[in-house]
């Protein structure tokens, strides 16, 4: 009982004792937006000429593609970090360079209908350097039987 005392007394002293070559200084932090919402300094902003697209009715098994538009409106570069998809059925597409203040990009989202049916509405998830983080973009299809066309 003695040797687990003393054992968990230099475990608690080891964690108790400040030291600041772990501090990581707050120059390093490169975070436009404060607590209260608002942005300080350069920041870039992402502006879609639209955020959905619909196909309207296709064909069972056929793959369509819309390009979505942007301009970063902001002043400081613009980085897509990430599209994330919620289906494995769409694909997206995009550069991953820097955008620059005034200059214009795009994002190509490809749609694979094989095997659905009916009315779908998907969601991408864009990611960027922008205040809020995520964009979100959507498209629709209705997906009809080649025999119900």
């Amino acid at each position: 009982m003695k040797r687990f005392i003393l054992s968990l007394i230099i475990v608690l002293g080891l964690f108790s004792c400040e030291s600041n070559d772990n501090k990581i200084s707050t120059g390093l932090v490169n975070n436009t937006a404060t607590a209260d919402g608002s942005v300080k300094g350069a920041s870039p902003v992402i502006k879609f000429e639209k955020t959905e697209h619909d196909f309207g009715k296709i064909l069972q098994g056929e793959q369509v593609s819309y390009t979505f538009k942007f301009k970063n409106v902001g002043n400081a570069p613009l980085i897509i970090t990430s599209v994330e998809k919620t289906c494995g059925c769409t694909s997206p597409e995009y550069s991953g360079q820097p955008i620059k203040p005034g200059d214009s990009g795009k994002i190509t989202i490809t749609y694979d209908s094989k095997g659905h049916k009916g009315f779908q509405n998907k969601r991408l998830v864009v990611k960027a350097n922008t205040n809020p983080s995520e964009t979100i973009l959507r498209i629709k299809a209705q997906v009809e039987n080649i025999n119900t066309f």
